[in-house]
């Protein structure tokens, strides 16, 4: 009985969606002596994530009733989200929910990223799994303060920077998307259901060149879900466009691959700063 108690209480489940947030979290999980069983989404999560975790299942992303079934077979109390699950699948016929996602569904209040999650979150509750912070497993990924490549800033950059951190805080506020890009102070374009590279293309095709990026988190930011996430993919949608500048959270939002990124992001001329505004 001792042994399988504390079997258990290593055990934590990983939902695990697209990206390479995933296979870091399960190494750092790992790193911290959890035994990690992955619940990985079907044609989001990579399939490389098996060699990152102890047990892995593949499920449908609409198979809410069996997502929260694999994690109590696997004894998990305790669960992690980590990686995109884009909303705009449920306008593409891409998911097929059972009948938990589907009463799920109908209870919402409306289908903002918010309001989805945390019903999840409620309905991993009511099969007693705890979700946790995805930040407790990714601490070094953390954006720090201050200007995180060699190239400085100009004071217009700057300008564009605290002009684009009000707009996107409003944004945030009524859980609309994290991202806007700006250029001399005017909007380019501000992230909804299409993410994050996508909206750093359109704002960079009116800006031309030169354009501002800035990504901040939610005012009330639940670090359990829909943490602010950039990587290399964010990079090159900036380089398409020949974007100038990376503004992020500081402390509220995680880099993927922080060396490689920070690397090439100099050797394409952006800037990429850790910036922390007024909140209210």
């Amino acid at each position: 009985m001792t042994m399988k108690r504390d079997k258990a209480a290593n055990v934590i489940g990983l939902i695990a969606g697209r990206g390479e947030l995933p296979k870091a979290v399960a190494e750092e999980a790992r790193e911290k002596g959890f035994h990690v069983v992955a619940v990985a989404l079907e044609h989001l999560a990579d399939k490389k994530l098996a060699s990152h975790v102890d047990e892995i299942k593949w499920v449908n992303v609409g198979k809410l009733g069996t997502i929260i079934e694999s994690l109590k077979r696997s004894g998990a109390t305790k669960a992690v989200m980590a990686g995109k699950v884009p909303k705009s699948l449920l306008y593409k016929g891409n998911i097929t929910p059972d009948l938990r996602a589907m009463k799920l569904l109908f209870t919402l209040k409306d289908r903002s990223d918010d309001s989805i999650l945390l019903a999840i979150t409620k309905e991993l509750e009511k099969d007693g799994i705890t979700l946790l912070n995805t930040t407790d497993f990714c601490q070094d990924m953390l954006t720090p303060e201050g200007l995180l490549t060699e190239e400085g800033l100009t004071e217009d950059e700057w300008k564009d920077i605290r002009f684009g951190w009000k707009i996107a805080r409003e944004m945030g506020k009524l859980d609309i998307g994290q991202t806007v890009v700006v250029k001399g102070q005017a909007v380019m374009a501000v992230e909804a259901i299409e993410g994050t590279d996508e909206a750093i293309k359109r704002g960079g095709f009116y800006a031309h060149e030169g354009a501002v990026v800035v990504k901040v988190s939610k005012p009330h930011q639940d670090m359990r879900f829909d943490v602010p996430v950039v990587g290399l993919d964010t990079l090159r949608a900036m380089v398409e466009v020949r974007a100038r500048v990376l503004a992020l959270e500081a402390k509220k939002s995680i880099v993927l691959q922080k060396k490689r990124l920070l690397r090439e992001a100099e050797e394409a001329g952006i800037s990429v700063v850790g910036f922390i505004g007024e909140r209210g």
